[in-house]
């Protein structure tokens, strides 16, 4: 990868995370932060691992996807130690769109080094959503006993009886917290198949519909396209970076003249990256082919209007304000609609079959992409 690659994909992604909410993980060491990143983002440990940076002297956080974030998960560390201040991983969410996500383990009691932290959040911040995991609920069952089905996640009905209670007392332990609102509580137990328990992932459904209730808009938008990572539908894997690269593309267009630049190399590197996930190379018969099932007319008709905006976004006052956020919008519909044509194209090509639905599916994402984009900008992104 030379130099000027480089730079772009660091340019990508750094204005995905200016999009990008924050989601606090908060929770004593070996309590389930990674399991639950895992689960929800469908990375593995390495990758989980490898993909955490250094934010603040007492948190790092990890980018998913990568390349173009859609979410970032900010771990604390540190939980129980008494020279503990979150005063600077409070600051670094700040300005973010974001979720506060408590985890503690079933049978551990004693939590106060995590209500600790997150009274001080509330505190300051009294509309912080709050959603409190409870996980290795499986370290509460007796001998030879299997996850409750259906599940529920009432203390009152869950066996054995001392599990219930050690949940519901952990529950009172956050029933006053300062701010507007109660925190919502999740018994989860994420485990490996070697563990013997069934679904490894019990109570994922319900902590995905828990943080989407909770989080702010933009939060929820990423939240729900991590849910699609495990549905049936083919291009369901690829939604986070498509609409990562999405995010970037807005972003990029935000401003005068840059979007011109920024935007088809934005578009090109999340081509790439789709090829990639795929296994299947793009090359000029492949690009071609693309085009031709697209249609030479939307592509032209994106074009134009792309160039129209660039020049509305230099008139004095309304190219600042409305069109450049139309203009952003745009770009990131245009990009979102061409991601998802371009995962079925890719996913058709590598199975060998034709690709008769592209033109479709990049109109219908066109018109779902603009929902998005009111979505994101309810919380200070993308506004159509």
């Amino acid at each position: 990868m030379n130099a000027d690659m480089v730079h772009a994909s660091t340019s990508i992604a750094e204005r995905a995370r200016q999009l990008a909410p924050v989601v606090w993980l908060l929770g004593k060491v070996q309590s389930g932060k990674t399991s639950i990143i895992r689960e929800l983002t469908q990375a593995s440990d390495a990758e989980i691992g490898a993909g955490f940076a250094p934010c603040t002297k007492t948190a790092r956080v990890f980018d998913f996807p990568g390349e173009a974030p859609i979410i970032r998960f900010l771990d604390t560390r540190g939980l129980g130690e008494a020279e503990y201040d979150p005063a600077s991983d409070i600051a670094f969410c700040e300005d973010r769109s974001h979720l506060l996500l408590g985890v503690v383990k079933a049978l551990d009691l004693e939590q106060h080094a995590v209500l600790d932290v997150v009274r001080a959040a509330r505190q300051r911040h009294p509309d912080w959503p709050v959603v409190i995991a409870q996980t290795s609920l499986h370290e509460g069952y007796a001998a030879g006993m299997q996850h409750a089905r259906p599940y529920s996640a009432d203390p009152s009905t869950i066996v054995p009886r001392s599990l219930g209670r050690a949940l519901a007392h952990q529950r009172s332990l956050f029933a006053a917290l300062p701010g507007r609102g109660s925190p919502t509580f999740v018994p989860i137990d994420f485990t490996q198949p070697s563990d013997g328990f069934a679904p490894t992932n019990y109570g994922r459904d319900a902590l995905i519909a828990a943080l989407i209730a909770a989080a702010p808009a933009a939060v929820g938008v990423a939240l729900a396209e991590l849910a699609k990572t495990r549905g049936d539908a083919l291009t369901a894997a690829f939604n986070p970076h498509i609409l990562g690269f999405a995010l970037a593309a807005g972003a990029s267009d935000a401003v005068p003249v840059a979007g011109l630049i920024a935007v088809p190399v934005v578009q090109a590197a999340m081509l790439q990256q789709l090829g990639r996930l795929t296994g299947v190379s793009w090359n000029a018969r492949a690009y071609a082919e693309f085009a031709l099932a697209l249609g030479g007319g939307a592509l032209v008709r994106t074009a134009s209007s792309f160039g129209v905006r660039q020049l509305v976004k230099l008139i004095p006052v309304y190219g600042q304000t409305a069109g450049a956020a139309a203009a952003a919008a745009a770009s990131f519909a245009a990009t979102y609609a061409m991601g998802k044509a371009a995962a079925y194209f890719l996913v058709r090509r590598r199975e060998g079959r034709r690709a008769e639905e592209v033109a479709s599916i990049y109109r219908d994402a066109l018109r779902q992409a603009f929902g998005l984009a009111k979505a994101q900008g309810g919380a200070g992104g993308i506004t159509p």
